[in-house]
């Protein structure tokens, strides 16, 4: 694990993500669920510096965002308490993009397209859906009744509604039932939009290309 953890990092950061979307809808709900969420999502924070680590990106900088963050989390899950939620996301949303920005640096470094590359594109995919979905959960705490849903609309959004409702808006499928009615959260809906049609024109056609160059060579 150690070896491949210093070999393939994204790989590793991807899989725990994935991991994590099919874990957190039997988390909600309950006070052992949550403790378990914010225990699972500490074990993501270790994976996202590794893969940090593993970029050009400055490494200090993610310690500095993960730590308060590791400490905020640990708190809820001793405490089981919803009250410190929005500080942690706050902290998760920045060190999410950031870990992001810094895949997208370690991706376009070079021309060789090394396997690690590739499972760093489906993982900054999903570490910036992540990172909107912490965001949301902030301006929620923020300017309460701020997103409205199909089901129970004038309720508060749980955090699996704001990771359907981020995975639907970066990948512009625009299958969720989950809509902004403020309007700054029309604007991180749009900025998320924007970045998702950025990615696939800046990263994607990149490696297909670099890909077509490798076999015509």
């Amino acid at each position: 694990m150690l070896s491949l953890a210093r070999r393939q990092p994204s790989a590793l950061l991807l899989t725990g993500q994935l991991a994590a979307v099919v874990l957190y809808p039997f988390m909600e709900g309950s006070s052992a669920g949550r403790a378990l969420f914010s225990a699972f999502g500490i074990g993501l924070l270790s994976l996202v510096l590794l893969a940090v680590r593993s970029s050009p990106a400055l490494t200090w900088v993610g310690l500095l965002l993960a730590a308060p963050a590791t400490v905020l989390l640990l708190i809820q899950a001793i405490t089981d308490s919803d009250a410190l939620l929005p500080y942690s996301s706050a902290f998760e949303a920045v060190l999410y993009l950031y870990a992001a920005g810094a895949l997208l640096a370690y991706m376009l470094a070079d021309h060789e397209i090394t396997s690690d590359e590739l499972f760093a594109v489906g993982a900054t995919f999903t570490l910036v859906a992540w990172g909107f979905a912490y965001a949301f959960t902030v301006y929620q705490a923020i300017e309460p009744s701020s997103f409205t849903a199909a089901v129970d609309a004038h309720g508060e959004r749980t955090w699996m509604e704001f990771l359907f409702l981020s995975f639907t808006t970066l990948s512009s499928t625009g299958l969720s039932d989950v809509v902004p009615v403020k309007a700054f959260g029309r604007t991180l809906v749009m900025l998320e939009e924007i970045a998702g049609v950025a990615y696939i024109a800046m990263v994607v056609s990149r490696l297909v290309g670099l890909t077509i160059l490798h076999r015509a060579r």
